[in-house]
């Protein structure tokens, strides 16, 4: 059986950033620092008004998969692409980054995943998001050695919109739970909680998932409260562990009756947020991976966002080992 670190379970997109100023959203309708699903035609239509842009492969938990090998750990991913240009650009992107990605693409239609991705003078990203081909993925796409083989199984929030992709993943669960190894979540968005509320929180209260991820408007939502420290008490109960991040105030992370207070990484210039949370969540999971404390966890969480985010997309274009290991945390 392999042996990974992580296993990434999410949506597999090509995004499409381009900047552009507070007029262009309101023009175009498009809700900032959100992300909007749209279907093929508003697509097009926002393509077709983007200034320059650049293409590179991203989704939120393939993001995360290339950060953890950035860091040097055995990663995996399932996600689906259709068999066209935009689905080549991604495989060769993510096995480029040192990640397994064997998922089989589809033939046909629907095409390769892409989200046009709009960033304002304050580093703010909008997304603008047609899933095509992700939402055909599903249980047939469960690679049983790699789901029993990694020691984390992390899954985004946002694959609770494709209802085929829930069964992957509570597919993907038990063959973890079964080996006994831990699985994980990110909250991915507050619209996407506010949607699907009651069942992140079964996930989290049954036991299906141990571990989550969230930003402090996340894990609010979620709670349906204005503060922040009720919110964080709540979660608390239940789940075995919650990192929270915090943008500039940096993150918490609660074990039980634990609480761990993170710094943010000093930052030059801050270019757009594109990737912060995923790449938080890979320095996390490699650090929690490779036997470290949560406080070095949650250290290698903060390096890896406070890098990202100085630079336009968002997958790291540094060796994140490299970087942790000159700044002492590796």
């Amino acid at each position: 059986m392999p042996e990974y670190d992580v296993l990434c379970i999410g949506n597999a997109i090509v995004d499409i950033i381009a900047q552009c100023d507070e007029a262009f959203l309101e023009t175009n309708g498009i809700i900032k620092g959100a992300m909007n699903l749209i279907d093929a035609r508003r697509a097009e239509l926002l393509y077709s008004r983007m200034g320059p842009a650049i293409e590179a492969s991203g989704g939120s938990a393939g993001n995360t998969a290339a950060g953890v090998a950035s860091l040097g750990g055995r990663a995996a991913f399932f996600g689906k692409v259709s068999n066209d240009a935009l689905g080549d650009i991604y495989i060769h992107d993510i096995h480029a980054q040192g990640v397994a990605f064997d998922t089989r693409p589809l033939a046909g239609e629907p095409p390769t995943a892409r989200s046009m991705i709009f960033v304002t003078p304050d580093g703010e990203r909008s997304m603008n998001t047609y899933l095509g081909a992700c939402v055909e993925l599903g249980p047939e796409d469960v690679e049983a050695d790699k789901a029993a083989g990694a020691k984390v199984t992390y899954f985004e929030g946002y694959l609770w919109d494709p209802p085929r992709a829930k069964e992957a993943i509570r597919q993907t669960a038990k063959l973890a739970h079964a080996a006994g190894r831990e699985v994980s979540m990110t909250l991915s968005d507050s619209f996407c909680v506010d949607r699907y509320r009651d069942e992140f929180l079964e996930l989290m209260r049954s036991g299906t998932v141990d571990i989550v991820f969230a930003n402090s408007h996340e894990i609010k939502s979620l709670y349906q409260t204005a503060s922040f420290e009720e919110a964080l008490a709540a979660i608390r109960k239940d789940c075995r562990i919650a990192a929270v991040t915090r943008s500039e105030k940096g993150s918490v992370i609660v074990r039980g009756d634990e609480t761990v207070t993170i710094q943010a990484t000093k930052i030059k210039e801050l270019v757009d947020t594109t990737g912060a949370g995923d790449l938080y969540a890979a320095g996390f999971l490699y650090g929690y991976t490779t036997g470290r404390s949560l406080k070095e966890c949650g250290d290698l969480g903060s390096l890896s966002a406070g890098l990202v985010i100085q630079q336009i997309g968002p997958r790291p274009r540094q060796n994140l080992r490299r970087e942790a290991e000159q700044v002492g945390l590796l």
